[in-house]
């Protein structure tokens, strides 16, 4: 078990170079780098290797010395931050503890077994990683400084595709635009009282002694919590919607509430932890089904609706602006993919019942309803229209500027950087004893 844990740990904290992974770990921190002020141990080092053999990464070349020098650069940007008086606040490195920790704390079970593996309580695991955190915003934070300035021109961007070699330049894979008109269709009064009351009925079996997590497990919607019994673990109070952590809130340990109602649908819930603004609760979640008339009724609408759009009385834009339930009707129904914020989307990227769809239409073709769950988990009825499609392909200007830019950009990035660890370098204490003086920098002057 603590096999897997440490695993996990390795795999979560990958960017941290910290020497508290292990309470077991024999690694001697002795000192292998000075950077003005600051320290380079031999374990940061070590862990990191760790961390990438942990995820399949072993590369090319010596990665001691890949490591190491990360951990130079690194070390240059907090010295150098500290000098420009540039800082981040204990508030920002609080939220990003948070937001790490729980992360960690659903992968690896619980706050029990994160604090049975580090043999500490979560507010000292969370104190011990405060100067490493806060370390690596700082770090972020100068070096965003450095290239904040940085522009790409048109001309820049031509250069830089100009400048790649024609056998090196790489396959684009095939991607796609899609925007969608989606419906929500009517849930009847009486679907929804059937449902509160065979939620009712469940609570009341709990009341009397059974399993809050079997039933979980046996009749909940959420089918992500429902495989550990309906347990969320430990959650902030802004990252539920108001009812729910309303509700939760509200409840002492064990206590099962009465049966409420959210977006997505009706809960019970089972308050297990409290700790300040975070709960650890199991919830029973039941969606209403929708009524085969109210389907065919939406998948009316959407016919006639696209039998507008081919008639050419509005395009699909305007009738997702028009029509659509859902929030991508303020982007005239274009979907964007959550991967990298683009109207892109590969084939994995997508959604199998959409894929499925997605492949009987040509570019400009429109599909027929067909049902589909939104975000929320409801059934909704949908329509998708093919935007554009681009077969895979050597990467060119015209197909894929954007692509093209940012690489640019960030190539320019790249050199501002090296000339500022260049000049950087030469008025700052750097000492290397030992075998890492050995290492081939990418950045020359480590060694003076």
């Amino acid at each position: 078990m603590y096999q897997k844990i440490f695993t996990i740990v390795l795999l979560f904290f990958s960017q941290i170079g910290g020497s508290i992974i292990a309470q077991n770990d024999s690694l001697i921190d002795n000192v292998i780098a000075v950077v003005g002020n600051q320290i380079i141990l031999k374990s940061e080092v070590e862990e990191q290797l760790l961390q990438m053999q942990a995820r399949g990464m072993y590369g090319e070349g010596d990665q001691k010395c890949k490591i190491f020098e990360d951990l130079l650069f690194r070390k240059l940007l907090v010295v150098q931050a500290k000098i420009d008086s540039i800082e981040v606040s204990s508030k920002q490195v609080d939220a990003e503890i948070e937001g790490r920790m729980q992360t960690f704390i659903q992968q690896i079970g619980g706050v029990k077994e994160l604090e049975a593996y580090f043999g500490k309580s979560i507010l000292e695991i969370k104190e011990d990683f405060k100067p490493i955190v806060r370390e690596q915003l700082l770090s972020q934070k100068m070096q965003n400084e450095i290239t904040v300035d940085v522009k790409i021109t048109p001309s820049e961007v031509k250069s830089f595709f100009n400048s790649i070699p024609k056998d090196s330049l790489p396959i684009v894979n095939a991607n796609y635009e899609i925007a969608q008109i989606v419906l929500e269709p009517e849930i009847t009064k009486e679907e929804k009282l059937a449902v509160k009351k065979k939620l009712e009925g469940l609570r009341e079996r709990i009341l009397k002694g059974e399993s809050f997590s079997t039933l979980a497990v046996l009749y909940s919607d959420d089918k992500s919590s429902a495989k550990n019994g309906g347990r969320l673990g430990f959650v902030n109070k802004s990252d539920l919607v108001k009812e729910f952590s309303s509700a939760a809130y509200s409840l002492e340990k064990d206590e099962v509430s009465e049966v409420i109602e959210t977006e997505f649908g009706y809960h019970v819930i089972q308050l297990i932890e409290k700790r300040g603004t975070q709960i650890d609760a199991r919830h029973i979640l039941l969606i209403p089904k929708i009524a085969a008339d109210a389907k065919h009724k939406a998948k009316q609408k959407l016919d006639s609706i696209t039998k507008l759009i081919r008639l050419d009385s509005l395009d699909f834009g305007q009738a997702a602006l028009k029509f659509s339930d859902d929030d991508t009707r303020k982007n005239e129904g274009l979907m964007i993919n959550p991967y990298t914020g683009t109207s892109k989307f590969e084939i994995k990227q997508i959604e199998p019942k959409i894929n499925y769809e997605l492949k009987k239409l040509s570019v400009g073709q429109i599909s027929a309803p067909f049902e589909a769950h939104n975000g929320k988990g409801k059934n909704v009825i949908k329509i998708i229209y093919k935007k554009s499609e681009t077969k895979p392909h050597t990467i060119n200007l015209k197909e894929d500027y954007q692509q093209i830019q940012d690489m640019a950009h960030a190539d320019k990035k790249a050199k501002v950087i090296k000339a500022w660890v260049a000049k950087i370098q030469k008025v700052t204490y750097v000492k290397i004893p030992g075998d890492f003086n050995k290492c081939q920098f990418d950045f020359p002057g480590w060694i003076k």
